[in-house]
């Protein structure tokens, strides 16, 4: 039971104020004049103002809260390393039972687990979620469990009361970091890019001057060198292929050392092509010759020559080649000592003509063999005598002419393998397109047939030749489209998938295997022409295997999502074919630095004057302490009673009832009266 005066005031202050003046201006003036009775009639004055301020007595019948003191235990991954989390463990228990030995203490163990994503150590987000759920005026301490390595030290909430860390690692542990920076997302092929390399030792180190790096791409067998150790180095990188390619920079774990997850940089860099040289080899004009030439010129990327027969050979005029105005076109030195400079070479409705001699054809068939792409569109003269299956190219053409040319028209139609090929899946679509006007008839002898023309006749055929790649298109009609000829069609689309997919870009590619990531899960991607595929094995960055099945999305994709529990590389096979994908950041921002520090929580533990002790040096013991005192010394922290209550009841009961305030009144002012009648 606590009593209290309580003040209720019957009129407004500033009235009771004004009353006071008028009073005691009375009692001066019957002071002034020698009245006998002032006294009494500024007793009188006096009990009339504390009956209006309204005194009373109130009874609170209250009941004693209990404190609370916040036991946070970090559980993060860096905590896992050592011993660290057995040791995190015992002093928790440990502290949980000081705590709740304590006179009307209680404790609240709050585990901290790993922030989403890459976030790392969220350990105020979790102190803000305790203090959320706790009356901050019972809160008489906050104790951590943690290595330190908090990484969000600057959104801490305002504490009610001191907040201490026992940091739990060893006076004797080491660890060797690698960080690789500068990584850019995109590379130019054939050109080198510089990365920016650094192998730190912090805590205990044993002081070695060198370090050994390996370096992989793809996961294939690592070069080896030795780095020095705290020195940042730039190190130059050549990608070896087009599309993403996977590298991966390892320190070889160090006896003593912490840990190894810090010791692997894994980064993912898509190779493009700087300038795409093209050949362009045009025979008699037509309107599609300019179609060509337009969508080869639209890209910035590409670098286009372009060969036209203006006058050929058995044109005879009359004028005197000396008075021609055209330039000679370096035919040899094209065909034969800079042909390999070229990444595609197209014969636009060429024909023999005597401008280009078998030798320099022959040139051409070995361009290919080697890795060069060809791509012919095929106009009425392929059927003929002049035509270029009757050249040295015939041996890497993947159809010939059956000398019959259709000029009707017709529908162009993907075919049901080239809805499962890149270069023409997705093209066709449910309006009709355009038709085109001419068509020359082949007759197949190997590759793939990709689209159709009128009676179901081959017009687009592809085919690898060795190391290099072949298309026909058996029409010169393309152009119709991009005319929007009846509706026209997707004919820019359809050159351009087809022009990349003979420069062997990787996305377009029949046969495929590779991964996307995102965090930790990984969206699996097979591209096949056939209708079915096996499953693919996925093998961890700690050398355990999965197998899992793949679901046909759409013609000639298969898909499968998995999540990988490790950060690093993981492989993927399926039949002959083989990729690499890394999930997690290049460093994760948990194992970026493990040695335990106080220095990161310092500024948020200062301010309340908490402690930062290691539990290497022993338990600390608990005292009590006033707020804004010292809260730690040496072997104790100190936490701050709050002496928190509930009010279960509260009672009021007037001091001055109203009858006993008329009664002393009326008594001192007929007391006043009496005593001045006397006189």
């Amino acid at each position: 039971m606590t009593n209290t005066i309580y003040w209720a005031p019957m009129l407004p202050i500033s009235l009771i104020l004004a009353l006071v003046v008028c009073c005691v201006l009375f009692v001066g003036l019957a002071l002034w004049r020698g009245l006998s009775g002032w006294w009494l009639r500024a007793a009188g004055a006096g009990v009339l103002i504390l009956a209006l301020l309204g005194p009373g007595l109130q009874r609170e019948d209250r009941a004693p809260l209990s404190d609370i003191v916040i036991l946070l235990e970090d559980q993060s991954a860096s905590q896992r390393l050592g011993d660290r989390a057995e040791r995190t463990s015992a002093a928790a228990a440990q502290l949980a039972a000081q705590i709740a030995a304590r006179p009307n203490t209680e404790v609240r163990r709050v585990p901290v687990p790993d922030g989403a994503g890459d976030a790392g150590t969220a350990l105020m987000e979790a102190l803000t979620d305790a203090l959320r759920r706790e009356p901050s005026a019972r809160v008489a301490g906050m104790i951590a469990l943690s290595d330190g390595r908090v990484h969000d030290a600057d959104a801490a909430p305002d504490l009610p009361a001191p907040l201490h860390l026992l940091t739990t690692g060893r006076a004797s542990d080491w660890d060797r970091r690698l960080t690789v920076s500068n990584a850019p997302a995109f590379a130019i092929l054939d050109e080198p890019i510089t990365l920016s390399l650094r192998i730190d030792d912090t805590g205990a180190a044993p002081g070695a001057a060198e370090a050994p790096l390996e370096v992989s791409v793809d996961g294939d067998e690592p070069q080896r060198f030795m780095i020095p150790v705290g020195v940042e180095m730039d190190v130059p990188v050549t990608l070896p292929h087009g599309g993403r390619n996977v590298l991966q920079f390892t320190v070889p774990t160090a006896d003593g050392e912490l840990t190894d997850r810090n010791n692997t940089a894994t980064i993912q860099i898509n190779g493009v092509r700087d300038r795409l040289r093209v050949l362009l080899v045009s025979g008699e004009p037509h309107p599609g010759g300019r179609t060509w030439r337009n969508l080869l010129k639209s890209d910035s990327s590409v670098d286009l020559v372009h060969f036209t027969i203006l006058r050929p050979p058995e044109k005879q005029d009359g004028v005197p080649v000396d008075e021609l105005s055209l330039i000679a076109f370096p035919t040899r030195e094209l065909f034969l000592e800079k042909i390999d400079d070229f990444d595609l070479i197209i014969f636009d409705r060429y024909k023999r003509r005597g401008i280009l001699p078998a030798i320099y054809l022959d040139n051409v068939v070995d361009y290919v063999k080697n890795g060069g792409a060809v791509l012919l569109a095929a106009g009425p003269d392929f059927a003929t005598a002049e035509s270029l299956y009757r050249s040295p190219l015939s041996e890497v053409l993947p159809a010939g002419p059956s000398a019959l040319v259709i000029d009707q028209s017709f529908v162009p139609n993907v075919s049901d393998l080239g809805a499962r090929h890149p270069v023409t899946a997705g093209l066709q679509t449910p309006e009709p397109w355009g038709p085109w006007l001419r068509l020359v008839d082949l007759i197949p002898d190997r590759g793939q047939i990709l689209m159709t023309g009128a009676g179901e006749r081959p017009l687009l055929v592809l085919d690898r030749v060795e190391n290099g790649r072949v298309a026909l298109l058996a029409s010169d009609q393309a152009w119709l489209w991009a005319r929007g000829y009846e509706g026209g069609g997707p004919q820019l689309e359809l050159l351009r998938r087809l022009a990349h997919w003979m420069m062997a870009e990787p996305d377009l590619e029949e046969e495929a295997l590779w991964a996307e990531a995102n965090g930790q899960m990984m969206r699996i991607f097979r591209r096949s022409l056939s209708e079915e595929v096996g499953a693919v094995t996925v093998e961890t960055p700690s050398g355990e295997q999965v197998t899992l099945l793949l679901t046909e999305t759409s013609p000639g994709l298969f898909e499968t999502q998995y999540e990988g529990a490790e950060l690093g590389l993981y492989r993927l096979t399926n039949d002959d074919l083989s990729a690499v994908v890394g999930l997690g950041p290049a460093a994760p921002r948990e194992f970026s630095e493990v040695i335990a520090t106080g220095e990161v929580m310092a500024p948020v533990i200062s301010p309340l004057r908490g402690g930062i002790k290691s539990l290497e040096e022993g338990l600390p013991s608990l005292r009590n302490v006033r707020l804004g005192r010292p809260a730690a010394g040496n072997g104790w922290l100190g936490l701050t009673p709050r002496g928190a209550y509930e009010t279960l009841s509260v009672s009021r009961t007037p001091l001055m009832p109203g009858w006993l305030v008329l009664l002393l009144i009326s008594a001192l002012v007929i007391g006043g009266w009496l005593r001045e009648g006397r006189q």
